[in-house]
């Protein structure tokens, strides 16, 4: 879902001095009524655990833990709110916490609204051991951003960080929260142009108040050397110089990318361009909405619905498809999603279902069906004459999808079906008009949207996922009706999860032709051989792939 972009004035008009109020309450939503506080109330009185002097140091739990309980078994739990720290920022650092260890996605935009942000703020209160002020809408955008934009950073952000400290071995050690601070401030100075008396100030305060003094002091002395180094146009940042692998490293560093991602795009795609792909992975990600037509809706009802709660968007080149920039969490809010009005999918995915070109009274199986979204675009594409089998290895995934389909009304075109493909293709007899393998792969073409993906990719990932790939391709065959067709895809943009892929499913079985996708989708998107390819670069949508695999009749 969503990364969240906010309008930087917005942005700033919410990240200044935040409110010096301290509370002790049995129920932490009793500061929630103040969201909308000036921050210019006083309270004397202090509850002792409002500042967790040695927290990470000598307690009987772990900062960096949100599972770790704050306090001490067989005390009276007395749930503290503090209001003078950065309330989104404290929520960020321990996001950024828990995204580290696994626990935790990117975003924070759902369809849930506010409970997400009570849900943010009991693991605010498990690590830090205080609550601060309730999160509204906007706080939750605000530290999507922040969450976000730090993810995609991380490797930049992380290099100056050890450059300013007094010795590497300092970074090396640095408390897991300590390093989140300082990476929100700097990306907050650097990459957010935050008024430096509000990154300094505030993420000093949420470091002397979450772990102890002398950590605030650190942050402080780091942060302004920093800020001196900005102005002067002095960041110590590596020169792009000497052969090839120290020109990568250099590039990764610059544009924070895995080191091995840097080189093989400069392989394949050459450096301009490469960099080009960088530069639009750390980019806000627009998202796209499509209107769900089997439910009598069209794109128009979308269009009014989205200028009625003030959303700016724009036309798709797609009938069913309306783009946005900002105000997904408007939408979601709205209830857009539940009513069954639209759903969000990229036009990339979008154009794949048009390369597999649905028509009414086809049987179709999705052999990787879930979440579902191309599952349900080619069920509306039937026109309510058809059938689609949805199969997939996740029983969990696959309920979500039928739910959704029941939501869009075409849950009476979807049959779903709970396997391992590589099994059930062995033990059915049951073959297909078509056959869509949207198969497990990389990502490399969605890493705008998937901010925390490129640093979950190892170079080793790859042979691994082209083996499965393989594995899959041969038992998706199966399912083909003589002369049906066979429909491969991918939301990647590496040729090995793709080009190779077909060269090879070819060689193994020479009964299967590649066809053009020439005329299903607009000649932009078709390659030279014929497959359709997708670019973020070139056409502001998600990378991806798709190929058309006619299977002869003997």
């Amino acid at each position: 879902m969503m990364e969240g972009a906010l309008a930087l004035p917005q942005f700033r008009s919410r990240v200044g001095v935040g409110s010096r109020i301290l509370l002790s309450a049995s129920n932490p939503g009793a500061a929630c009524g103040s969201s909308g506080a000036s921050g210019r109330s006083r309270v004397s009185r202090v509850h002792p655990g409002a500042y967790p002097r040695t927290a990470g140091r000598g307690r009987t739990w772990k900062p960096d833990s949100p599972e770790a309980s704050p306090r001490r078994s067989g005390r009276t739990k007395i749930s503290t709110v503090n209001l003078e720290v950065s309330h989104h920022r404290a929520v960020a650092a321990v996001r950024l916490l828990r995204i580290e260890k696994g626990k935790a996605f990117v975003d924070l935009l759902n369809e849930k609204g506010n409970g997400s942000g009570e849900n943010e703020m009991s693991y605010v209160e498990r690590t830090l051991g205080f609550s601060t002020r309730c999160l509204d809408n906007r706080d939750i955008r605000l530290v999507t951003v922040i969450v976000a934009g730090t993810v995609r950073w991380k490797r930049y952000l992380d290099y100056l960080i050890m450059s300013l400290c007094s010795e590497e071995k300092m970074f090396r050690e640095m408390e897991p929260l300590l390093l989140q601070i300082l990476r929100i401030g700097f990306f907050e100075i650097l990459k957010l142009n935050v008024p430096a008396y509000a990154a300094v100030d505030e993420n000093v305060r949420l470091a002397k108040v979450a772990l102890r003094p002398g950590a605030g002091n650190l942050v402080n002395a780091i942060l302004r050397k920093l800020l001196l180094l900005k102005e002067t146009n002095s960041l110590p940042l590596p020169k792009i110089e000497g052969d090839d692998r120290a020109q990568a490293r250099a590039l990764s560093i610059i544009y924070s990318h895995p080191v091995w991602m840097v080189r093989r795009w400069i392989r394949f795609l050459g450096k301009d361009e490469a960099l080009k792909l960088m530069k639009w992975n750390n980019s806000d990600p627009h998202f796209s909405l499509r209107v769900n037509t089997a439910n009598g809706y069209t794109r128009a009802d979308l269009i009014d619905r989205l200028e009625s709660l003030q959303v700016h968007y724009e036309k798709s080149t797609m009938d069913e498809f309306v783009r946005i920039q900002e105000g997904m969490q408007t939408v979601l809010q709205a209830g857009l999603l539940k009513e069954g009005m639209c759903a969000v999918q990229d036009e990339s995915a979008g154009l794949v279902v048009s390369v597999v070109d649905p028509q009414p009274g086809e049987t179709i199986i999705d052999c990787c069906a879930a979440p579902g979204g191309k599952t349900l675009f080619m069920a509306a594409r039937l026109s309510g004459q058809g059938k689609i089998q949805a199969l997939d290895v996740n029983k969990g995934r696959l309920r979500i999808l039928m739910e959704a389909a029941k939501l869009h009304n075409l849950d009476a075109m979807i049959s779903d079906i709970h396997a391992d493909l590589r099994l059930y293709a062995k033990e059915t007899t049951v073959k297909y008009d078509k056959v869509l393998l949207d198969a497990p792969c990389s990502g490399l073409g969605v890493l705008s949207k998937r901010a925390d993906l490129r640093w979950n990719r190892q170079f080793e990932d790859l042979e691994e996922l082209t083996c499965l790939q393989d594995e899959l391709l041969d038992s998706a065959s199966m399912l083909v009706k003589p002369g049906g067709i066979l429909f491969y895809s991918t939301c990647s943009i590496d040729p090995e999860e793709n080009e190779h892929r077909i060269t090879a499913f070819v060689q193994r079985h020479p009964d299967f032709v590649p066809q053009s996708v020439h005329g299903y989708v607009p000649a932009e998107f078709v390659t030279k051989e014929g497959f359709y390819s997708s670019s973020p670069t070139k056409h502001s949508i998600d990378g991806a792939f798709a190929a058309r695999l006619v299977q002869s009749v003997f």
